[in-house]
């Protein structure tokens, strides 16, 4: 039973069910460490919003330099969901059962780079440092667009932003009043009682990997991003020798 439900929630074949188990999954991961990089390097990395905004306000105050970090920044989380886009399709055209694991698998490896990375930042904070920043943000780039991809945009792991607006759309609705005599489809207003809670349990699932990942970075240091990375591994590992087991080299 675990061995299925670990190659349902990965593979290339997709029910909605596995979609949003992935998307908590991966949630939990993308709150671990972005909480846990803050500690790390003091930054939010999948924070888009914020880092463009800052980008502005650099602008006009002049300060030309931290502008064009902040546009690199935008550029490697760009980058990241560009790489899980490319190597999506690239499996799909050859018909893989590892079409979204492979993706799992980079992050996984860019998450240990990441840990090897941290453990020289004290040594060598000057050249590290911005090294690791933009790692993370192309590592919250590829994983943020894997869900995307599966879900067909319904599911995002690290945009909270947008999971509160869903949450309090829905939530409006729920409030709303309805005027007496009002029926579906002539003017009630129903929430989605299943998009409320689907949203509410990523975002409770982001929540509580940051409380993790930040405890595990105090506690750990660097060394906390390999419980994350083998996680991810463990996810992906099936579809991926799945593949190998019926790969035949071209004759």
């Amino acid at each position: 039973m675990p061995l299925h439900f670990l190659r349902r929630l990965t593979g290339r074949t997709r029910t909605r069910a596995a979609n949003r188990q992935l998307g908590c999954a991966l949630a939990f991961v993308a709150g671990g460490i972005n909480a846990g990089g803050f500690l790390a390097v003091q930054r939010y990395t999948s924070h888009m919003t914020g880092i463009v905004s800052a980008v502005a306000d650099d602008l006009v105050l002049g300060q030309v330099r931290f502008a064009l970090t902040g546009v690199v920044l935008v550029l490697a989380f760009m980058l990241g969901a560009a790489q899980t886009a490319m190597l999506i399709h690239w499996a799909r055209r050859r018909r893989m059962h590892s079409e979204y694991a492979i993706a799992l698998l980079v992050e996984a490896a860019l998450l240990l780079v990441f840990g090897l990375l941290g453990a020289n930042l004290a040594v060598h904070t000057e050249l590290l440092a911005p090294a690791t920043v933009l790692l993370l943000c192309f590592v919250m780039g590829l994983q943020n667009a894997i869900v995307t991809k599966i879900s067909k945009a319904e599911i995002r792991t690290t945009h909270v932003t947008g999971l509160v607006t869903d949450l309090g759309i829905e939530l409006g609705r729920l409030m709303y009043w309805n005027r007496r005599g009002a029926s579906a489809g002539h003017g009630e207003v129903r929430a989605d009682r299943d998009k409320l809670r689907i949203h509410a349990l990523i975002l409770a699932m982001f929540l509580a990997g940051g409380i993790a990942g930040a405890a595990a970075f105090k506690l750990f240091g660097f060394a906390a991003a390999v419980p994350f990375a083998l996680l991810l591994v463990a996810m992906a590992a099936l579809p991926v020798l799945d593949d190998l087991m019926h790969w035949r080299p071209a004759s």
